[in-house]
């Protein structure tokens, strides 16, 4: 098959890429390296530079192509709180471009990376979350990520586009992002702990859970989301059902840490309920925590 990934050289899109390309398939791949990183490129992928905001520069690209991997994201919620621009344009225009530009080439499938961050802060009666519970997005970042998932769903109706979209939970593993506005915390905990630095923790560490996914598990999902036979426009949360505190994440790593202020805006819990993902695609996740861990610190030299 031709199979396009935009984001191709970042953390999630680079994997998905390798497992597309190990599985012989095709792949072009659409970045702008706004965070993806050359590095991370597969030397057997087709690589188009170009800002999916950009209408005219990533059209063509898509002729021929069999299905779509949208991953291409300015993907944390603090930069998109300090400034909604940039990451309106990368989170919405740009989705709005690749629904689009697949419509119109007659993309048969597009697999839409979404994220549990629309879900909002939810009544701790409501967790695990299913995908049947009301969004209260709480940051703009969270709200284009759902404004895309309805663009897909839209198309889906509007233009027979079948798209699926997956609610990503907590996505850790080798090539995230370890400094500057888009890292996440694992990436950030281990960047210190090689650097002997203590990690920095929030002072309600142990309050603040999350539901880790190890890449090799989203990768999985993804594939699966494009072989399968799923509704077009469906919801499918990809997040192991289990949850750590951030407490728990340092004590894994192992190493000092020192205390930092809590960040309001962030939110107190995510869980996913992952039943759907396991009736629909067949879905398991198979990297607990402990062992994503203990697998990234011989990954870094850390015992």
């Amino acid at each position: 098959m031709k199979v396009l990934v935009t984001g191709g050289a970042g953390f999630i899109g680079s994997h998905i890429t390798d497992r597309l390309i190990k599985d012989g398939h095709e792949v072009t791949i659409i970045d702008n390296f706004s965070t993806g990183k050359r590095e991370n490129l597969n030397p057997d992928a087709k690589l188009v530079e170009a800002d999916i905001a950009n209408y005219a520069d990533i059209a063509k690209h898509f002729a021929g192509v069999d299905a779509v991997f949208h991953t291409a994201a300015l993907a944390r919620i603090l930069p998109s709180v300090k400034d909604p621009l940039p990451s309106h344009d990368a989170n919405v225009t740009g989705t709005l471009n690749v629904l689009w530009a697949s419509k119109n080439s007659g993309v048969k499938k597009v697999i839409y990376s979404g994220s549990s961050s629309a879900y909002g802060d939810q009544d701790k009666s409501d967790y695990p979350l299913k995908e049947s519970l009301p969004v209260h997005p709480g940051s703009p970042y969270a709200l284009q990520k759902l404004m895309g998932e309805q663009y897909c769903q839209l198309f889906s109706e509007l233009y027979d586009l079948p798209s699926v979209i997956l609610r990503y939970f907590n996505v850790y593993g080798q090539r995230q992002l370890t400094e500057g506005a888009y890292a996440t915390v694992i990436g950030i905990f281990l960047k210190q702990r090689r650097e002997n630095i203590p990690m920095t923790v929030v002072s309600d560490a142990w309050e603040r859970r999350r539901d880790y996914t190890h890449i090799s598990d989203i990768v999985e999902g993804n594939i699966l989301a494009w072989r399968k036979d799923v509704p077009a426009g469906e919801v499918i949360n990809l997040g192991c059902g289990s949850h750590h505190s951030i407490r728990e994440v340092t004590e894994l790593i192992g190493g000092p840490t020192t205390e930092i202020e809590a960040r309001p805006w962030e939110y107190a819990l995510t869980l996913a309920d992952n039943t759907k993902a396991k009736e629909l695609l067949v879905w398991e996740p198979k990297v607990s925590l402990e062992q994503g861990i203990s697998k990234l610190k011989g990954l870094y030299g850390l015992r």
